[in-house]
């Protein structure tokens, strides 16, 4: 009796790892909002012919839903192999997906393997792999050990936190990951924040590589980052962890935030809609204050009075309650913006860790 060829795998935590590549064959509007990490987009059916055959489906038939389906799933299947698959040697080992994990990577996994190829689908499709995504996010966390960097904004800890990653330490960079700095002035003007559940495929794909033996440096988040939720697991395991508190003076602090706020120096408009946010916070007139510092161009002055006004007093609101082993924390001084010093501050860190931790 020949042996059964599996064409198909189930999600787990390693199902991604043998393949050369992982194809995504759904439309580009769901690929947008989210996809497994690294996956690439070979779209059966585009935008408008998913939602035409959609329509026909419901309102005509299935069957001539399918037909129509049917030659344009060929079609763009031809497409694919012809630009992207053809130059793929014979030992080319692909992992399909789509919705559900039905018809669209059923059709292109058939043809593949018919090629010769050994090319494999996802039982269950992106479906079934984000109720991995959730499932894995609720348990995960709780099976790392976080230390925890504290500062008040604009104290450095995410240049801290990637030289401790530069240095060989594991680091979790939440702000990276949400492509915003956290704050009200914290969007990126060239990245646009990810989808939830995006953000949520890229948080796990990062858990997943670190090593649970060895602790994860990670910023003092809130439960939110910009408009994205940081999971539940994740914020109370990172609550009850260990904390590390950068103390930077103000000079420093201005120096650093005028880097991440250049952006803001050529358009006022921008500045002054996200200034507008905090009008409820503390009024009208001090927010027009802040506004008028800008435009006259005193960018160190308004840095500072916004720390002053703001940013310090909700870090004093906020950390100490969320996170309450934020009293013990070592204390390391940052008392230069360039990055040398905060390269060495970074080793120093790491060495006193050692020092501290027995092998």
């Amino acid at each position: 009796m020949r042996p059964v060829v599996r064409t198909s795998i189930a999600v787990d935590s390693n199902a991604f790892l043998e393949f050369d590549t992982i194809i995504d064959t759904r439309s580009p509007a769901e690929f947008a909002e989210d996809h497994v990490p690294g996956a690439i987009s070979c779209p059966v059916l585009d935008n408008e012919e998913r939602a035409r055959v959609g329509t026909l489906y419901k309102q005509v038939s299935p069957f001539e839903a399918k037909k129509i389906g049917a030659a344009l799933v060929a079609r763009n299947i031809s497409f694919h192999i012809e630009n992207l698959f053809k130059q793929k040697p014979k030992t080319w080992k692909p992992l399909v997906y789509c919705w559900r994990g039905g018809k669209r990577s059923g059709a292109m996994g058939h043809i593949l393997r018919e090629i010769g190829w050994d090319a494999k689908t996802l039982e269950g499709g992106y479906k079934a792999y984000r109720r991995y995504v959730v499932e894995a996010l609720s348990e995960l966390p709780a099976r790392f050990s976080f230390r925890v960097i504290h500062g008040v904004t604009g104290s450095g800890k995410s240049r801290l936190l990637r030289a401790l990653g530069a240095a060989g330490a594991q680091v979790l960079d939440l702000e990276d990951l949400a492509a915003h700095r956290g704050s009200v002035l914290g969007n990126l003007p060239e990245r646009p924040q990810p989808s939830q559940k995006m953000f949520e495929s890229l948080l796990l794909k990062n858990l997943l590589n670190f090593n649970k033996s060895k602790e994860i440096y990670v910023e003092g988040e809130s439960k939110k980052i910009g408009q994205l939720q940081v999971p539940a697991a994740l914020i109370e395991r990172m609550r009850a962890s260990e904390c590390l508190s950068l103390q930077t003076d103000t000079a420093t602090r201005v120096a650093l935030l005028m880097d991440e706020y250049r952006h803001f120096f050529s358009d006022l408009a921008l500045l002054g809609a996200q200034l507008d946010c905090l009008a409820a916070l503390h009024g009208r007139e001090r927010v027009g204050e802040w506004k008028a510092l800008a435009t006259a161009g005193e960018w160190p002055v308004l840095v500072a009075r916004l720390l002053q006004d703001h940013y310090d007093a909700a870090y004093r609101r906020s950390a100490a309650h969320n996170f309450p082993r934020l009293a013990q924390a070592r204390a390391f001084t940052l008392n230069s913006a360039e990055q040398p010093a905060i390269d060495l501050l970074a080793r120093s860190i790491l060495r006193a860790r050692a020092e501290a931790v027995p092998a």
